[in-house]
């Protein structure tokens, strides 16, 4: 009776990451630039993040679903304007050999800056209640142990969509020279700026 929450949380998670947005965009623009471990630490923080909210969601913590609620429109604000940038960086990138410790420090923003995107969108919290609503689990009073389970899923399933994705994108990484590089630090930059415009459009 446990396993089919598990999967259906796989599903879930799986689903939710996959449509490309800000994070998908980071996600293969960094495997290109850094490798694989890179964007996948990209996906890594945006999983964390969700995995954060499913909790917050299936658990049914009041206190801290009401105040990310409450202050969603601040939210969005800081969220979008790192998204412009981020754009901006992102655009003014230029392909370059870089040293084992700037690596280890971009690895280390890589996961930082996509869970702190992720974190920035609260109504992630109504989507996860009202699919664990559907699922039978109540947001209280629920069955702790399937929403666990269900949580845990979740953050696989996320976790395996960022993992085939980095995997994918790697295999085409050599046959990119720098100057294509090039061009996708701009059309990157550029479509993350957009999501930071959207994101600042509907703060209002």
């Amino acid at each position: 009776m446990e396993m089919p929450f598990f999967i259906k949380g796989v599903l879930l998670g799986f689903s939710i990451a996959a449509p490309v947005g800000p994070i998908g965009v980071l996600c293969i623009r960094r495997t290109l630039a850094n490798g694989f471990f890179n964007g996948f630490l990209s996906g890594l923080g945006a999983a964390t993040a969700d995995g954060i909210y499913g909790l917050v969601a299936a658990f049914g913590i009041t206190v801290i679903s009401t105040f990310l609620l409450d202050n969603q429109v601040y939210f969005r604000l800081i969220g979008g304007l790192f998204l412009l940038h981020l754009g901006y960086v992102t655009f003014q990138a230029t392909p370059a050999e870089i040293t084992l410790k700037e690596e280890g420090k971009s690895q280390l923003s890589s996961y930082v800056s996509a869970f702190f995107l992720t974190l920035t969108n609260p109504m992630t919290i109504m989507s996860f209640a009202a699919v664990f609503a559907g699922l039978g689990i109540a947001t209280t009073g629920g069955d702790y142990v399937l929403a666990a389970l269900l949580v845990l899923g979740v953050f696989v399933g996320s976790m395996l969509w960022w993992l085939i994705l980095s995997g994918t994108v790697n295999v085409l990484r050599g046959k990119i020279d720098s100057q294509r590089l090039k061009w996708i630090n701009q059309i990157s930059g550029f479509v993350i700026a957009c999501f930071g415009i959207v994101s600042l459009i509907k703060k209002t």
